[in-house]
């Protein structure tokens, strides 16, 4: 009993003192790095509304590397969130925010935009008007997921929604694959720039209406803790408990796609963080509990976006690494060292 007492305190600890202190040690890391050098102190200076030694510096620090550091953030929160949620709906650990077919949803609406402009008449730079890239994203994601919602109301279980929304994405990867075969070099370099991901590419207007929808659709996840808890133990126990199963699955889905389909729209599609982090927070905290998980998830997708964006800067090089290619390389043999640690996945589902 002692020893359970402490190993939830140890947990809390970790929880509230550890990982805040992280995040905000690999946030101030990620403005420090960057290929133009300036002193820490003079960031901490910036950082508190003072100016730098030079005027360049305060212009990089709140121009550039701030935007950018707030980005990961917002990034890592969203999807870890959204791949815990779908995780336990469906009772799948290979279940990721992308598997409704948001992804290739958001990637079908950049691809009309961009492949298809020469087409129409209306060929668009990726760099001069990322608000019709985002706006594209926006309504290609939307779009599948009202058709997934649609779904979601005939069928009744979850396993079945799950191979509809893989069937949406390879139909909308199907027609992206089109579109690619009729469109010109310039047009397929822009796409596969945007599919690569990218932190660094909104304005202080774009975040300040990212926030508020990525607080919100978190805001959704955390009030459905109970609901998800029950879900871990079948969805017929969850029924027996009185939990309204179709309106939870909406719930989830509206989250998880407010989350994973405003991400997409500003960043491009952003692979591993939904997939992963969700398994290594819960096999490192050993619970299943969502009012310990959901925190847990959100914050440790944070500490690992900084990680990867932080990797991601080439030293003393304007260069920026894809970011997608970085969370797979990093990602993807800590979570196989985690997984075989662990052995077992499958306790964490109740099966």
């Amino acid at each position: 009993m002692k020893t359970a007492l402490s190993s939830q305190r140890s947990f809390k600890l970790t929880l509230w003192v550890v990982l805040p202190l992280c995040i905000a040690a690999l946030f101030i890391l990620d403005l420090v790095l960057g290929s133009v050098s300036i002193p820490l102190k003079d960031i901490i200076h910036i950082i508190l509304g003072g100016e730098g030694s030079k005027t360049s510096w305060t212009n990089i620090i709140w121009e550039f590397r701030m935007p950018r550091a707030i980005t990961t953030l917002l990034v890592g929160a969203a999807l870890s969130v959204s791949g815990l949620q779908l995780q336990t709906l469906f009772r799948n650990p290979l279940a990721g925010p992308f598997v409704l077919g948001i992804s290739t949803g958001a990637s079908l609406g950049v691809a009309i935009i961009v492949l298809a402009g020469s087409m129409i008449g209306a060929a668009i730079s990726f760099y001069m008007n990322s608000w019709a890239i985002i706006l594209a994203s926006t309504v290609g994601s939307s779009l599948v997921l009202f058709m997934v919602l649609a779904a979601s109301f005939r069928v009744r279980d979850s396993m079945t929604l799950l191979i509809i929304g893989l069937m949406f994405g390879s139909f909308t990867g199907a027609l992206v694959s089109v579109l690619q075969f009729y469109s010109n070099s310039e047009e397929i370099k822009i796409y596969l720039i945007w599919t690569m991901g990218s932190l660094g590419r909104l304005s202080w207007e774009q975040i300040t209406l990212l926030v508020p929808i990525v607080i919100a659709g978190i805001a959704i996840s955390f009030s459905m803790i109970k609901p998800l808890n029950t879900l871990l133990l079948s969805e017929n126990y969850a029924q027996s408990m009185g939990v309204n199963i179709k309106k939870v699955r909406l719930s989830i889905i509206l989250s998880t796609s407010i989350l994973a389909g405003s991400v997409t729209a500003f960043c491009g599609p952003i692979a591993f963080i939904g997939l992963a982090v969700p398994h290594l927070v819960r096999l490192l905290v050993n619970t299943s509990d969502h009012k310990y998980t959901l925190p847990a998830v959100a914050m440790g997708g944070m500490i690992i976006m900084l990680v990867c964006d932080i990797v991601s800067q080439v030293p003393n090089s304007e260069f920026i690494l894809p970011i997608n290619a970085v969370t797979s390389l990093i990602g993807a043999p800590v979570v196989v060292w985690v997984l075989l640690r662990k052995r077992n996945v499958k306790q964490a589902f109740g099966r």
